[in-house]
């Protein structure tokens, strides 16, 4: 049996992003929660304002053997515009920046190495704002934030917002979903 390994990314709504990654065959566990910011234990509330410099993330838990850092992070980049500086959508405020909190070394060189490539690829007309940090701690988001697309799919924001990214990266990402015929 493999080792796992952890990846923590924000780039907008938590939201969004656990509903997407759930889906992926080698993901084991997708928690919401907050990263990036200076004030211990913070609230959702609080994230909101803006004061505490948190980032809504996701930490998902992988085997490397079956999905690589490299291709949670190409689906990543898929889900979310990775130009706008704190902001995707409608969504507004440094809690919705995009950013890669690595948990090791290699993962930097990783999320530097992908970066320098889409840049280079020209993929968007403006620049990536993506940041890649360290993660310095990690606050699980508040119960009913956990499984919220799966639990409210005909709630407005979740049919507006978060099914056309799943379904996107259903289409894309065909192969690396846990349930392929489940997509179609």
């Amino acid at each position: 049996m493999s080792q796992r390994a952890m990846a923590t990314l924000a780039g907008g709504c938590f939201w969004c992003l656990e509903a997407v990654f759930q889906q992926l065959r080698g993901v084991e566990r997708v928690e919401s929660g907050y990263a990036g910011g200076h004030v211990p234990q913070p609230s959702y509330e609080a994230v909101c304002t803006g004061v505490t410099g948190h980032a809504e993330v996701v930490q998902i838990t992988f085997d490397p053997d079956v999905i690589a850092f490299r291709d949670l992070l190409q689906v990543f980049f898929t889900i979310h515009d990775p130009t706008t500086l704190n902001r995707q959508s409608a969504d507004t405020g440094t809690q919705y920046r995009s950013a890669i909190y690595y948990h090791t070394p290699e993962q930097k060189v990783e999320a530097q190495r992908v970066i320098a490539k889409l840049g280079a690829a020209r993929l968007w007309d403006d620049p990536i704002v993506t940041e890649v940090t360290p993660l310095d701690a990690f606050y699980p988001a508040e119960d009913y934030h956990r499984d919220y697309y799966q639990r409210n799919p005909n709630q407005g924001y979740c049919r507006a917002v978060i099914a056309p990214k799943v379904a996107k990266a259903r289409q894309v990402f065909l192969a690396k979903l846990k349930h392929p015929a489940a997509a179609s």
